[in-house]
């Protein structure tokens, strides 16, 4: 009798696995419905059985369409996560790059004020030298001017000086000698 029950159990191991799905609970309810009908037992538990492995299989699509979903969001989120930290990476190479524009255009600013600002200074300067130069060419020829002016004085001098000598030779013929 424990053989039969057993040997019962294994063919309606056998048995309950058919079709589940939509189709398989139809089937099921119809099995259940028959056995129930035909007073039979088996056939009952079968389409009961057939009827929950169909729900339970309904169930585990949908919870594999849900962690799909849920890995897809997951996967679309870590998508944007990356977009966005690229994004904020971008934004700061583009900072830096507009910081090092704004550092060459001051540094060539500054390079083109010291251009002009020696260029000042050596006009400054070569005028002070021509300045420099005219008031000593003109000190020179002033000097020359007295220089000469000296001469033709010491040159006066030197005729009123020997103008005076022959009159007081004429005056004192004895200290001539």
């Amino acid at each position: 009798m424990e053989e039969e029950r057993k040997t019962k159990e294994n063919r309606l191991s056998v048995q309950e696995r058919v079709a589940g799905g939509p189709l398989g609970k139809v089937v099921g309810r119809a099995k259940q419905l028959a056995g129930s009908a035909l007073g039979r037992e088996d056939l009952s538990r079968e389409g009961r059985l057939q009827e929950i492995q169909s729900d339970a299989e309904v169930e585990a699509a949908e919870k594999t369409a849900e962690a799909e979903r849920k890995e897809q969001e997951a996967a679309i989120e870590a998508e944007r996560a990356a977009t966005e930290a690229e994004r904020h990476e971008v934004e700061r190479e583009a900072n830096e790059i507009a910081a090092e524009e704004r550092a060459e255009r001051q540094r060539a600013e500054k390079e083109r004020e010291a251009a002009k600002q020696a260029q000042v200074e050596k006009a400054a300067a070569e005028r002070g030298r021509i300045a420099g130069e005219s008031r000593a060419e003109a000190k020179k020829k002033q000097a020359a001017n007295e220089k000469g002016a000296a001469k033709r004085d010491a040159a006066e001098l030197k005729r009123e000086a020997s103008r005076a000598e022959e009159a007081a030779a004429t005056i004192d013929p004895k200290e001539e000698k």
